[in-house]
């Protein structure tokens, strides 16, 4: 089995995909007005409009209502990247970059749907080589 991606379902697909363009620079890939992906070279964020859903199980996903997912994503420095995404996070900001028990820098904020999103750079021995693999 491989880890593929992550899909949040959205009511405001546009608003969600034009956020997670504009924080990670990456050009979306649409499929359908209805779906598009960020594609990171470690995995997907995959974006779909709530409508998506009838195509799976009717109400199975609920938009804006995620209490537990965090999504996670490793850059170089996340203390640049957080001056950088200032205004783009605004007062969705939960925590400044702050240095982890477990050894990450981590920077907590929410997107525009209400979900947790840690942008976060490895700053001990442990984590840097637990995350080396990524490049």
């Amino acid at each position: 089995m491989k880890f593929i991606s992550i899909r949040v379902i959205t009511r405001d697909i546009l608003r969600m995909v034009d956020f997670y363009q504009r924080m990670t620079g990456i050009a979306p890939k649409w499929y359908t007005p209805d779906f598009a992906e960020i594609i990171t070279p470690a995995g997907t964020l995959a974006i779909a409009s709530e409508r998506t859903m009838q195509l799976f199980a009717v109400g199975a996903a609920r938009p804006a209502e995620n209490h537990s997912v965090i999504l996670e994503l490793m850059v170089v420095d996340v203390d640049a990247t957080y001056r950088e995404l200032a205004s783009l996070i605004g007062e969705s900001l939960l925590q400044e970059p702050t240095t982890m028990p477990w050894g990450n820098r981590s920077l907590l904020f929410r997107d525009p749907d209400g979900n947790l999103v840690n942008v976060f750079t490895p700053v001990t021995e442990a984590a840097i080589q637990k995350f080396a693999r990524y490049g």
